[in-house]
């Protein structure tokens, strides 16, 4: 099974269950971005604004879960591997532009998850790490949803 065929069958047989499950580990940990399964849901006639909100929320809720594990493990690891120094600087450099950082990982192809844990071990605000997910994320999801609703047009896949 190919990648399409895979991002097709997740699609037709999970439909919002499968993108909400795709972009919720994608936060926390595995390297498949959620964008084609979005992209392939919107093209096969699931709502896109749907699918993008969908989306959304298993990237915050995944956020969070990197966030809360960064924080209760990210520390000593941190540590070990990195100077104290830059565990300073880093945690100078979250609280001042936190929310900017998290946005700009969620609307750009910058790994969200090394953003999420990295919150969470400096111990960003959760309300602003929320706001910053949501910001970078909800736009990125709907381009990307226009996008496979705009190729499901063009292809024939489903009606307006």
């Amino acid at each position: 099974m190919d990648f399409y065929q895979f991002a097709e069958y997740i699609v037709l047989n999970y439909g919002y269950f499968g993108i909400f499950l795709i972009a919720f580990t994608e936060a926390v940990i595995q390297p498949i971005l959620p964008d084609i399964f979005i992209i392939g849901a919107s093209a096969f006639g699931l709502d896109s604004v749907t699918c993008a909100l969908v989306a959304s929320f298993g990237s915050l809720t995944g956020g969070y879960t990197g966030y809360f594990l960064g924080k209760k493990l990210g520390t000593n690891v941190f540590l070990k591997i990195f100077k104290e120094k830059y565990f300073i600087k880093g945690k100078a450099f979250f609280e001042k532009f936190g929310v900017w950082d998290v946005a700009i990982a969620g609307f750009t192809p910058i790994p969200y998850k090394v953003f999420a844990w990295l919150a969470g071990i400096f111990k960003m605000n959760l309300v602003s790490f929320g706001a910053g997910t949501l910001l970078g994320r909800i736009p990125r999801f709907l381009l990307v949803a226009y996008f496979g609703y705009s190729l499901g047009l063009l292809f024939g896949l489903h009606t307006p």
